[in-house]
């Protein structure tokens, strides 16, 4: 019984500092929505580790590199330009998923991206997966895909 009062109270103390990890190990991708929608890119670009991958919906689907998110960007720029899309907004729901091991973390949020097409409103519902990887400057964006439903 001793051994189980031990272990109910190591893991008492241990759950503040766990669940503080994950917010920590996830703090890159708010920087990097929060900044997106505010037309930051530099500041979005700041959460990401040096050599990122991206996978997405619009051609080529794959980014990978120093400069994944810009080369990610100026296509995603271009995407929109030809099929008439304006307004872009990622909203992230309730993480499904975190995940922190050591220096790296996984984590699924739920996500909704609404935007104009040739002037309609348009809603899709989407889940985002992210790689994330602490630096000795803190965590950063190592991967991320996004899955439309």
């Amino acid at each position: 019984m001793r051994f189980f009062v031990l272990l109910a109270a190591a893991l008492a103390v241990a759950s503040p500092s766990f669940a503080s990890d994950k917010t920590d190990a996830v703090a890159p991708v708010h920087q990097f929505v929060d900044n997106m929608n505010k037309n930051d890119m530099k500041a979005a670009a700041a959460a990401y580790a040096p050599d990122a991958s991206i996978i997405d919906e619009f051609p080529p689907h794959y980014w990978h590199g120093a400069n994944a998110f810009g080369d990610w960007g100026k296509d995603f720029g271009a995407d929109a330009q030809t099929n008439g899309v304006t307004d872009p907004v990622l909203t992230l729901g309730k993480a499904k998923r975190i995940d922190v091991t050591g220096d790296h973390a996984y984590a699924i949020f739920a996500a909704t991206y609404s935007f104009k097409q040739h002037g309609k409103h348009i809603r899709e519902t989407a889940d985002m997966t992210f790689a994330l990887q602490k630096l000795a400057d803190g965590w950063r964006i190592a991967a991320w895909s996004f899955t439309r439903h």
